[in-house]
């Protein structure tokens, strides 16, 4: 059984007993306001905001002053500018699992982005707080000591994950270890069908089987929103979601960009339709 609240928040009751400490958006937080609209963020970052939702995304997630909080996969930082210095200034601690040095069959682009990531925040601990960095990937130890972690975010990753057996599982395993009873798993995801082949390849992966893999992983659905809906996304783009604003891809995946593809159709779609859930750990 489920219901809507009046934000358009689907909440799942039939977890009632665990739902009840956590309710569809914590209250409002002025140091994590303030982190998003005046942190190290630059203009261009900031501008996507009306699309990614940050501060409300959080919220609903349920992010508190003082959290020990992992980032799945945070590439260039897009989620660290905001997180770290978040946790910097209430207490927290910010962790970013990402590329496992000690996986032999590490590319060098994904080792040189881990050693970029660390360059630019683990050098300004008055800004970014303690950032650590922990190797994640298909053969990776424990993201942290077990149920030490009180929120995991995995932002624009699954899709990816779905094309490998096994790993989806693998990594939710990873994430229920680390989180502490009643620790919340965030996703936020390209929002396929559901139906859909998780292993079509075009960057979208439906809520069923993200739903589907989370139970099964041991986590309770909590509660889902369309924080990040977009209607006007038809799912069917000539280079898969990477067609739509940011990347707006316009040849296939390792050729040159076509300088004569039309982007307008596609711009006035914006940035993708996107699932955002929130699973605990019972």
């Amino acid at each position: 059984m489920n219901a809507i609240d009046r934000r358009g928040v689907l909440i799942a009751l039939g977890a009632a007993g665990v739902l009840a400490a956590f309710p569809a958006f914590a209250a409002a937080d002025p140091v994590l306001a303030d982190v998003i609209r005046n942190g190290p963020r630059t203009a261009e970052e900031k501008a996507r905001d009306a699309a990614r939702h940050p501060e409300a995304s959080l919220l609903f997630w349920g992010l508190k002053p003082g959290d020990t909080v992992v980032d799945v996969d945070p590439g260039a930082g897009w989620w660290t500018d905001i997180l770290a210095p978040y946790l910097a200034r209430t207490g927290g601690r910010y962790i970013a699992a990402t590329a496992d040095l000690n996986d032999p069959k590490l590319s060098d682009g994904a080792r040189n982005g881990r050693a970029a990531f660390e360059g630019k925040y683990e050098v300004d601990p008055k800004l970014y707080g303690k950032v650590s960095a922990v190797g994640f990937g298909q053969v990776s130890g424990p993201l942290a000591p077990p149920g030490t972690v009180d929120l995991v975010l995995v932002s624009r990753e699954i899709h990816d994950w779905a094309m490998v057996d096994g790993f989806v599982q693998k990594a939710f395993g990873d994430f229920r270890a680390a989180l502490k009873s009643g620790g919340v798993l965030a996703v936020e995801d390209h929002r396929a069908a559901d139906g859909a082949d998780p292993k079509k390849g075009d960057g979208y992966i439906s809520e069923a089987y993200v739903i589907a893999q989370a139970k099964k992983a041991g986590f309770v659905l909590a509660a889902r929103s369309d924080i990040n809906a977009n209607p006007k996304d038809t799912k069917d783009h000539p280079f898969g979601v990477w067609t739509l604003p940011p990347t707006r891809r316009s040849a296939p995946s390792g050729q040159p960009p076509n300088p004569a593809f039309d982007h307008a159709k596609y711009d006035a779609i914006g940035e993708s339709d996107r699932m955002t859930l929130k699973f605990v750990k019972a």
